[in-house]
This record gives C-alpha cells, structure tokens and sequence, in this order.
C-alpha cells in the first residue's frame, strides 16, 4: 500500500469520526422521491447461524445505527424467516390445532351419518341411557344427555279397541335421584287406570270428573312416596305431568316444571300446563306465607334448593309446607281445537325451544320414524341442555264430527 492511500484512509476515518459527533438532522416531512428510508441506507446481512443467541446479539449491535422504519422491517423479515425456518414449536403447535379442528369436524360427519344413537355414537358416555318407545300414534325418545344420570321416566297406557278407559300418558322428570321418578311410573299410571275403568262403568251416577280423578290419585301417590322415602332419608322427588285423552276431552294435571304444549288446526301452539317456579308472584308469596324463601343459585330455588316450587317426593321440603304436591288442572275441547299433535317433554327440551318454536319444529317432522320426538331431542342437545331430555308426541287424527283421536 502506498503513502497516498495511506493518507487517504486516515483522513476517511477521520472524517467519519467527525461526522459520528455531528448532531443528526431529523426529518419531520415524508421522504423526498426515491428516498426510503429518508437518510442514509443501511445494509443489513443476517448471519447465516440459526442460533437465536447469535442473531439477539446482532440485533443488539445493529440497532443503535439503524433507522427506525429499517428496523421495523428487519424484525418483520426475521420474523417471517424464523417462522418458516426455524419455529419447529410454532410449526407443532400449529399443526396440532389443524389436527384437532379436523378431529373434531370428522366428529360431527360421524354425528350426523351414524344412525345407531340418531348419529351421536361418539357420545356413548353421554348417551349410556337412550330410551326410545313408539306405538301406534305416539312416539317417545329419551336420552341421559350430560347428566350423570338418568333420572326421567314416561309411561303410555292407552286401550284404543274397547276404550275402557282413556289413553293415559305421562313424564316424570326426577331430581336427588330415581326413586322418586320410578315410583311415580310404577304407581300412578296404573292405579289411574283402574279408577277410571270403575269410573267408566258408573260415569253417569259417580260424582266424579276426570279432573277429581287426577287431582286424587296425584295425592295419594305423593303420600305414598314421602312415607316411603323418608323410612330411608331419601330426598328424591319428581315432576308429574299426565295427561287423559278421551275421544272429544284432553284433560292435563302437572305439577312441577315438566311442559305440555299442542299444535291446533291453524298450527298455533296452545299451553297445556305452566310451569310451577319460585320466581312466580303466586308461589313466591305462597313460599313466603310458609315462612320459607327463595334465592338465587343459578336459578331461583325454594330455601336455595329445588328450582321448582311443587314437586312429588322431596320431604324435607314438604315437612316445611313450602314445596307442595296439588297440581293444576286443564280441560281442553277437542272438537274446537282440532289438534294434529301434542307434545309432553320434560325440562331439558324447554330449556332449548320455546313452546311455538317446539310446534313449528315437530310439526315438520311428523312424518319421521318418531314423529320428530327423537329430532327434537338430539336438537336439544346440540344446542347444549344440560340435562336429561324426553320428549312425548301423540299424532292426533280427525274422526267423524270433528272429534280428534290418538293413536288409531
């Protein structure tokens, strides 16, 4: 190297050492055309080693002389070369959520093709107690959904050839266990349709109605169970929704919060029964008068415990007197209604559907194997209930004079 390139390096060292004390102008306008970034440029090389200490000590060594927009654009770069380079993590855990959003889409086909459990065979935990019934004109299905048990129970007793009493139909949603609700199935039923087989033969001399019938046998059968239960400390209890049909008269007792709804001739959905809850003025200061009270613990409950404020069984309560077991009781005319279903369910349906939206939905699928009872259950469940569900239709036919009959 000669002296004059000597020199010349000196004094190009000297100068950029100068420049470095130099106060640097800032720009506040945009870039002139041509320019970005707007002072000098900055060649940036990435080393070549994938070792994250390697490139964190670059950064570190590189920052202080780089432009902020260079900067923002060189984190942008090894972002996106870390990604698709280097990430083996981010790459897994991607992949991984790629794998179970399949997983579970696969899931769903296997739902809606499986037909064993209505396509829900993937949920056999959930479905260990799948209960379906069909006779006739009526259709049951009933499943344990996500409870950890299966505490409803229904019942058909119908004699459509010698009509010796009328077509008994029933849903008995149980809670604090099944003894309740299996006593209620084993006792009412029948024990109804022996009185009103006696009742049948004499109606023209007997006092009685079908309603007073109800209204008895309800009773009778409440007492039974709390003498039988409370022997054991057991607290169970149960909703009763029943309902008598004869050729031109539905009658429906209900206590509890189990449902009745019926579709009429204009597709309209009438209320067969109301749902007996503490939240109610009438119960409230029913419950109030006893000297009990309700509170809130996810739903309003009597003395902060049952979530309904009549019920069968629960003895605790009803040694209280401020859960009781009298139902209330309707009478419909079949030959002004017209109807072409009904639907009894217990709760878990009417925490999904609304009674009209419940018509509409059925009154769809009444050509279905289970006249949309088993659509509407699994519908239900989708929609997340969190309890058992039963749903109950009876297909009504029209019959000479506009009078309605189920299960011809």
């Amino acid at each position: 190297m000669g002296r004059g390139s000597s020199e010349r390096l000196v004094e190009s060292a000297r100068g950029r050492s100068e420049s470095r004390g130099q106060p640097r102008t800032v720009r506040k306008g945009a870039p002139s055309r041509g320019q970005w970034p707007p002072t000098s440029r900055v060649n940036v090389v990435v080393p070549p080693s994938s070792n994250i200490v390697a490139v964190n000590r670059f950064l570190h060594s590189s920052a202080a002389r780089m432009e902020p927009e260079t900067l923002f654009l060189l984190c942008i770069s090894l972002a996106l070369w870390s990604y698709f380079f280097h990430t083996d993590e981010v790459k897994t855990i991607v992949k991984s959520s790629r794998d179970a959003v399949k997983m579970v889409k696969g899931k769903v086909a296997e739902m809606m093709q499986n037909d064993r459990l209505g396509g829900l065979s993937v949920l056999d935990a959930e479905f260990s107690k799948t209960w379906e019934f069909k006779n006739n004109n009526v259709a049951v299905y009933s499943i344990q959904g996500r409870r950890d048990h299966m505490e409803d129970r229904f019942e058909v007793l119908t004699d459509i050839a010698n009509k010796s009493h009328p077509s008994i139909f029933g849903i008995f949603d149980g809670h604090g266990g099944e003894a309740a609700a299996d006593y209620v199935k084993a006792h009412l039923p029948e024990s109804l349709r022996q009185q009103l087989q006696a009742f049948e033969r004499e109606k023209r001399e007997s006092a009685l109605s079908y309603s007073s019938i109800l209204e008895q046998r309800i009773l009778a059968v409440d007492r039974e169970i709390l003498d039988k239960l409370s022997v054991n400390h057991d607290e169970a209890g149960t909703t009763c929704l029943v309902a008598l049909l004869s050729d031109r008269e539905l009658t429906v007792a209900n206590v509890g919060d189990s449902r009745g709804v019926l579709c009429d001739k204009d597709g309209n959905a009438v209320a067969l029964s109301h749902d007996h809850k503490p939240y109610q003025l009438k119960e409230r200061k029913r419950i109030k008068r006893a000297g009990g009270f309700i509170s809130f613990n996810g739903s309003w409950r009597v003395q902060g415990i049952l979530a309904m404020s009549r019920s069968l069984g629960d003895y605790p309560l009803k040694n209280l007197n401020v859960v009781i077991p009298e139902p209330d009781i309707m009478t419909f005319d079949l030959d002004k209604l017209q109807p072409e279903f009904m639907i009894l369910a217990s709760d878990g349906l009417w925490d999904a559907f609304s009674n009209e939206e419940a018509v509409r939905f059925v009154r769809e699928r009444l050509d279905e194997p289970h006249f949309g009872a088993k659509s509407i259950v699994l519908q239900s469940f989708y929609r997340g209930c969190p309890d058992n569900i039963t749903v109950m239709v009876v297909k009504f036919k029209s019959g000479a004079g506009g009078s309605s009959k189920a299960g011809d």
